[in-house]
């Protein structure tokens, strides 16, 4: 088949990538000269561990093995294995690493004390108690990712890259994009993430999607190595792996702070391959979302980052926001669904999408029998 993928993020170039390994051929279009959306303002997390058990943890898992099999072509992406710790510092916070640890789930977690979780991330030397491992969890590199990826599919012969063009119509035989040119094809998918007007909203109504923005940055390198990533204790309110009794007594004795709540924040710190940290995270839900950003929450992040590194943050250089797409069905890792004859929609992953999408991607390929 001839395939048309609508979109040039993480999930439109796994679509592409499983349509290729399958012998097809694929053009795909983007609007923008580059992906510039949520697929390359993330972390570059394949986060395993706090994913919700069944569906969302399997596609999790499905996608961890998919990414370190392309990591292994695609030396461009920054894949490595380095697994994360969730660093506790009560002794309510400890409960729940507690409680995850000895789950009957297999998530690859183990409890460490201080000690050990020195002895396995050297860079963290503040006062901590222990912290919740996670031996599956991995990372890429996002803003390097999809480029590496197209120049891999490049070299089958049966991709082609088409950026700068908007599609504005949808045919039987393919799409029209902004420029009055026809592309051809079997089957389109529309991989527009956040982006869910102009045809999308004409071929799909108001998709089932909601929209979340947050608030991220990076700073000079670190001078030293984080060999995992690292999260706060905060990650277990956003997770749903830690939910129970414990997280309860947690979120009763222990509110979180009124700058991280009113943010709906936690702390994950990812080192990059130039050494540098990227650090967040932030959520904002009812639209319109601001046009700026604010610096308390960037004060927040510094002044816990610096508690357990034991010595201040790097000197933030970039600050950014992102939207990404969320599905509003909490029972389905991503809204998949057919919007013409010839054309599927396959969007909202939500803060799962550079984890889960090769894992997505997968799952399409399968539904549409290609």
């Amino acid at each position: 088949m001839r395939i048309l993928i609508i979109g040039g993020g993480v999930l439109g170039t796994q679509h592409a990538w499983q349509a290729v390994e399958r012998g097809h051929d694929v053009v795909q279009i983007e609007r923008e000269p580059e992906a510039r959306g949520a697929s390359v303002r993330n972390f570059g997390l394949v986060w395993v561990g706090g994913r919700a058990s069944g569906p969302e943890l399997e596609t999790a898992a499905r996608a961890r093995v998919l990414w370190e099999r392309i990591g292994e072509r695609v030396e461009g992406i920054g894949f490595r294995p380095n697994g994360s710790l969730t660093v506790v510092r009560t002794e309510a916070e400890l409960a729940v690493a507690a409680a995850a640890a000895a789950s009957t789930e297999d998530r690859g977690f183990k409890l460490l004390d201080a000690a050990e979780t020195r002895e396995l991330n050297p860079a963290l030397r503040g006062d901590f108690l222990g912290a919740l491992w996670c031996d599956r969890d991995a990372a890429v590199e996002p803003r390097v990712a999809q480029p590496a990826l197209r120049a891999e599919l490049a070299k089958s012969g049966r991709y082609t890259w088409v950026p700068g063009r908007e599609i504005r119509d949808l045919t039987g035989r393919g799409v029209v994009d902004d420029t009055g040119e026809t592309h051809e094809g079997d089957v389109v998918v529309l991989c527009t993430g956040a982006w869910t007007g102009g045809l999308v909203k004409e071929l799909a109504g108001t998709a089932p999607v909601r929209r979340v923005r947050l608030q991220m940055a990076q700073t000079e390198p670190l001078g030293e190595t984080l060999t995992t990533t690292v999260a706060d204790a905060d990650s277990f309110r956003y997770y749903p792996a830690y939910r129970g009794e414990a997280l309860d007594g947690l979120n009763a004795g222990q509110p979180q702070g009124e700058i991280a709540a009113a943010a709906k924040m936690q702390l994950l710190m990812v080192q990059r391959l130039d050494g540098s940290l990227t650090i967040g995270d932030t959520h904002e839900y009812d639209e319109p979302f601001s046009f700026d950003t604010t610096e308390a929450p960037y004060d927040h992040l510094a002044e816990v980052a610096g508690a357990l590194l034991g010595r201040p943050l790097p000197r933030i250089t970039r600050r950014w926001a992102g939207v990404y797409a969320q599905t509003t069905d909490t029972s389905r890792i991503v809204h998949r669904a057919r919007v013409a004859d010839n054309a599927w929609l396959v969007t909202g992953p939500g803060g799962r999408g550079m984890t889960c999408s090769p894992a997505i991607a997968e799952d399409t390929a399968e539904e549409l029998s290609w």
